[in-house]
C-alpha cells in the first residue's frame, strides 16, 4: 500500500486505540506474512499490490494454506476489474474494496469485524 494509504488507514483508525485496538504495518506481502502469524490478527487490510508478495498470495496462504478462518480480510486495491474482485473471492477474500476508499466504511467494517461499541 503507498504511504499515502497507510497514513490515510492510521488516520482514519487511530480512534480504535482507545479501546486497546493495536496496529501493524507491513511493507511488503511477506513481513505481512510473518506479523499474521505472530499476531494472529482479527482483522487485516492488505493491499493487492505489494513488493515480495501481492495481496492475492499472502490472502491465499492466511486462509488456505493456514486455514485462519477466522481472520477477516479487506483487499483494498485500484484493481476494480471483474477479474481481480473474482480473483480476491477465489482466494478468500471477506471483502473487496477498491480505491479511493472512503474513510468512513473501512472504520464501520472496523468497528464491526472488532465488535467495538464507540462511546
Amino acid at each position: 500500500m503507498s504511504r499515502i494509504s497507510v497514513l490515510l488507514l492510521e488516520q482514519t483508525l487511530e480512534e480504535l486505540e482507545d479501546y486497546d485496538v493495536e496496529f501493524f504495518s507491513a511493507e511488503n506481502g511477506e513481513q505481512a506474512l510473518e506479523i499474521i502469524s505472530e499476531e494472529h490478527p482479527q482483522l487485516v487490510l492488505l493491499d493487492v499490490m505489494m513488493p515480495k508478495m501481492n495481496g492475492f498470495d499472502v490472502c491465499r496462504t492466511v486462509k488456505q494454506d493456514w486455514a485462519m478462518a477466522d481472520v477477516f480480510i479487506t483487499l483494498l486495491t485500484a484493481k476494480g476489474q471483474e477479474y481481480d474482485k473474482e480473483k480476491g473471492k477465489e482466494v478468500g477474500a471477506d471483502l473487496y474494496v477498491t480505491k479511493p476508499f472512503n474513510p468512513d466504511e473501512i472504520m464501520a467494517l472496523a468497528v464491526n469485524v472488532l465488535e467495538i461499541e464507540l462511546d
